[in-house]
């Protein structure tokens, strides 16, 4: 798959009144779609966040990155945490998704990171069997604890070694999941994975789970 295989438009998604914008990358015979979740303070531009989804385009998914608040929510800052609102924001737009000339029928994953993965495990565990697959980057899967039972998209998390508290979550977290899962630590990585060459290794084990789920 090469880069100019890929349509890339910015899209503005409408619910319920409001707006949130977005970028939608759809590689040529897409096989499923990748929609991301971000963390707190984060948005659709998240370098890190667009660097997986370039290599999960290059390996024919799909992606969506898009702002869970508008810029008014965005400015309280307790809307960032409020992973109601946000899960229920990421239900909305995965409806809206299934509806849209360009990607509907496509299978559908989510990608959280940080708080966002919260929002992403409570959004799989409303759609069921809707969501194929779930990849959490140094989450937060623990603040949706109570609807880890529910989720059965195959799901993965991914933390980094250094992560320590993170890791205590992740392993609270992966106790309640009982679909398909695996929790991967990452050995010698912070908890933005800014180390030389582990942010590639959390794309690489992202498009490999993926692959073979949607």
């Amino acid at each position: 798959m090469t880069a100019s295989a890929i349509h890339t438009d910015t899209v503005n998604i409408t619910l319920n009144g409001l707006t949130l914008p977005g970028n939608l990358s759809v590689p040529e015979n897409a096989t499923g779609i990748v929609i991301f979740s971000h963390g707190s303070g984060s948005s659709r531009y998240s370098p890190r966040n667009n660097y997986v989804a370039e290599i999960l385009q290059n390996t024919g998914l799909a992606t969506l990155l898009f702002d869970l608040l508008t810029a008014e929510e965005d400015e309280n800052y307790e809307n960032r945490f409020n992973i109601d609102l946000l899960s229920i924001r990421l239900i909305d737009v995965t409806h809206w998704v299934q509806s849209y000339q360009k990607t509907k029928g496509l299978n559908i994953g989510y990608f959280g990171a940080s708080t966002g993965s919260a929002s992403a495990l409570k959004a799989a565990a409303f759609y069921g069997h809707d969501i194929g697959a779930v990849v959490s980057r140094g989450g937060r899967p623990d603040l949706a604890m109570a609807a880890l039972p529910k989720v059965l998209a195959p799901t993965l998390l991914l933390v980094g070694g250094w992560d320590k508290e993170v890791i205590q979550l992740n392993e609270k977290a992966y106790q309640n999941l009982k679909c398909e899962k695996k929790l991967v630590i990452i050995p010698q990585a912070s908890h933005l994975f800014k180390e030389p060459g582990k942010l590639n290794e959390v794309a690489q084990q992202t498009a490999d789970w993926f692959s073979t789920r949607i």
